[in-house]
C-alpha cells in the first residue's frame, strides 16, 4: 500500500525531476502553475501533503497527469494496481476520500479516481487546463454538481460528462455515502497559467 508519506516522497522526487529536466527555477514553476514558491519548496522537500488542486496545477504546468507525480518507476507494459495501493489524495471532514486509482500519460493523459463522499460533504475544484473533461459515474448515493454556476443532480446509476476547465463543485446532499468513479481526460502539453 502506498502510504501518504510514500506519496509525498514520490511527489517530491517527480516534481523536482520534472522541474530540473526543464531547467526551470522554483520561481518559474511558481509562475507557470500559480502555486506559491513556498509551497513548491515544501512539496519538493516532502514536508507537506498538497491538496488535489495544488497537485493538478503543478501537473498541468508540466503537461502530465497527477498520476505521473506519484509514479516513481517507468511505465511497465502491464500493471495491476492492488486494491490497497492507490493513495488517498483527498479526505473529507465527514470521512470521505478521493483516491487516484491510476493515471497514465501515454498515449493520452487519463486519470481514474474513486471518490467516497459522506452525507453533506463537498469539494470545490477550480478550473483545470482548457479542454479537460471529467466523466463521473455515481455507483451509490447521489451527487450534486455546480458547474460554472449551474446546478446538476446525478443519481445512482447515472453518469455526468462535462468540461472541467471552469470552476466546479461536488457535493453529497443525500443521507448515505456517495460512491463515484471519475475519469479525467486532460489535454496534452504544458500549461502556463500566466497566459
Amino acid at each position: 500500500m502506498l502510504t501518504e508519506r510514500d506519496a509525498q516522497a514520490a511527489i517530491a522526487r517527480q516534481v523536482k525531476s520534472l522541474r530540473q529536466g526543464r531547467k526551470w527555477s522554483l520561481d518559474e514553476l511558481a509562475s507557470r502553475s500559480g502555486v506559491s514558491k513556498g509551497m513548491l519548496v515544501q512539496i519538493e522537500g516532502a514536508r507537506t501533503n498538497p491538496s488535489i488542486g495544488t497537485l493538478c496545477r503543478v501537473a498541468e504546468s508540466f503537461g502530465v497527469s497527477v498520476g505521473r507525480l506519484i509514479e516513481s518507476e517507468p511505465e511497465p507494459v502491464v500493471k495491476i494496481v492492488g486494491a490497497d495501493e492507490p493513495a488517498v489524495l483527498w479526505r473529507g471532514p465527514g470521512g470521505g476520500s478521493g483516491r487516484l486509482l491510476r493515471g497514465v500519460n501515454d498515449p493520452a493523459f487519463v486519470e481514474v479516481w474513486e471518490w467516497r463522499m459522506a452525507p453533506g460533504e463537498e469539494h470545490d475544484s477550480g478550473d483545470h487546463a482548457p479542454r479537460t473533461r471529467e466523466i463521473i459515474h455515481v455507483r451509490e448515493g447521489s451527487l450534486t454538481m455546480v458547474i460554472d454556476g449551474a446546478d446538476y443532480r446525478v443519481r445512482t446509476g447515472e453518469t455526468i460528462d462535462f468540461f472541467a476547465d471552469r470552476p466546479h463543485r461536488y457535493g453529497n446532499p443525500g443521507p448515505v455515502e456517495a460512491v463515484l468513479t471519475m475519469v479525467v481526460v486532460l489535454p496534452t502539453g504544458e500549461r502556463d497559467r500566466r497566459v
